[in-house]
């Protein structure tokens, strides 16, 4: 908003306006006002949470300092909610498709995961909202992100222009200051159903190729209905991971601070033409605005860690963990990252396989043995390290350090193939 603003007295001469022309400026402008946000107005929050008696129910699972934890405000997520949307829309280019497409999904998933807690709060139901409503709507949200990065014109991917033998065209061209000749690519921008593979040196996967084996007239319609099942799978499996790893105070909000904060450094290079050629990698037209969209989301999180940090005086109830988990399972697919997703978001994969693994292999000793036995003392993987003793902030600091070397890895795959 304040972007647009500007361009629209930037011809009144006054010093210090186009500075709004700057990512990095408006960048750095989100984090501070989703921080100051999360930290300035989510006491108020609290304290309205608290006059509601919008509690924490908590059963009682043996585990050490769970009862304590019985009526504390839930639903904090609005301020995370909050934090991240007010930011955006002031400081970042509202024409920019990505940018909207983030907001969607913050908003869309957010009041999923809000109907959730409500149910939950006030109507005094433990299910909370029946599990086939949620898959729907991650399923609508899905469809709506295929839609706009599949049939969008505005999402393009600069590629090299190869010629009838299949050699990339290059163009000569001389550097009017020295003389000197350069040697280029000749790019276009198009369409591409291409995503990035770690670790390998060309480093792009084409779905089509995967489809390759049907008749050609079929290959566009596979290669929609491919890529919405691939989008519908990341992001219900994110958003529900992110939801069982909110178990312990500060654990979902510091893993997936650390996971934005990853995917921003991404985006960055990915939207930066000279950082892109000089990495080798795919670059993505007009991505870089993302930016400021994940200064707010890592200002937000970290703010909300200044209250859910252990002893932890609100949640964010999966009115945040549902929208946190969305966010960057979308913002991983717009930036062609998805399926680095198991390496920055390793925590949250890890805490999802091990509630798969642990229902999986009692259901099936049951069925042959006659007794259900177990994998772990207790699912998701952070509860089985609180029934071995750990404490619980030990149990989250140690969970941060993982996710950190994990986004060290993330970063390496720019270099290391």
């Amino acid at each position: 908003m304040l972007y647009h603003l500007f361009e629209l007295i930037k011809h009144w001469d006054i010093p210090g306006l186009g500075i709004m022309q700057y990512i990095t400026f408006r960048a750095a402008a989100a984090v501070i006002l989703s921080l100051v946000i999360t930290m300035v107005f989510g006491k108020r929050i609290i304290r309205f949470l608290q006059r509601k008696q919008i509690g924490e129910e908590v059963r009682d699972l043996g585990l050490e300092g769970q009862l304590q934890k019985k009526g504390t405000p839930t639903m904090g997520g609005l301020i995370i909610i909050a934090s991240i949307l007010i930011p955006t829309l002031l400081f970042a280019r509202l024409d920019n498709t990505y940018i909207w497409l983030m907001i969607i999904t913050t908003i869309w998933l957010g009041l999923i995961g809000f109907i959730d807690d409500y149910i939950k709060v006030f109507l005094k139901d433990k299910k909370g909202l029946a599990g086939k409503f949620k898959i729907l709507g991650q399923i609508s949200l899905g469809l709506i992100v295929v839609g706009t990065l599949y049939f969008s014109d505005d999402v393009l991917v600069r590629e090299k222009i190869k010629d009838e033998n299949g050699k990339f065209i290059t163009q000569v061209e001389v550097n009017e200051s020295t003389g000197q000749q350069q040697i280029s690519y000749l790019t276009q921008d198009v369409k591409s159903s291409k995503t990035t593979i770690p670790f390998v040196k060309n480093q792009e996967l084409d779905y089509r190729v995967l489809v390759s084996f049907l008749p050609k007239n079929w290959h566009d319609t596979a290669v929609w209905i491919l890529y919405a099942l691939i989008v519908i799978f990341i992001i219900t499996a994110v958003s529900n991971a992110t939801n069982l790893t909110d178990g312990l105070d500060g654990l979902a909000a510091g893993t997936t601070a650390i996971s934005g904060a990853t995917l921003g450094a991404l985006a960055y290079v990915s939207g930066h033409i000279m950082l892109a050629d000089y990495l080798n990698i795919m670059y993505i037209p007009n991505i870089g605005e993302l930016s400021v969209f994940v200064a707010a989301f890592i200002g937000a999180t970290v703010g909300f860690l200044w209250y859910n940090a252990f002893p932890a005086q609100v949640f964010m109830g999966d009115t945040g963990s549902l929208a946190l988990g969305g966010i960057l399972a979308v913002f991983a697919i717009i930036i062609r990252k998805e399926i680095m997703i198991p390496i920055f978001c390793g925590i949250f994969v890890v805490e999802n396989l091990s509630v798969v693994l642990q229902v999986s292999w009692f259901k099936y000793t049951k069925r042959r043995f006659g007794e259900g036995r177990r994998i772990f003392l207790m699912s998701p993987l952070h509860h089985h390290y609180q029934k071995k003793g750990y404490h619980e902030s030990k149990i989250v600091a140690r969970f941060w350090i993982v996710a950190i070397m994990l986004a060290i890895i993330s970063i390496i795959t720019l270099k290391v193939r």
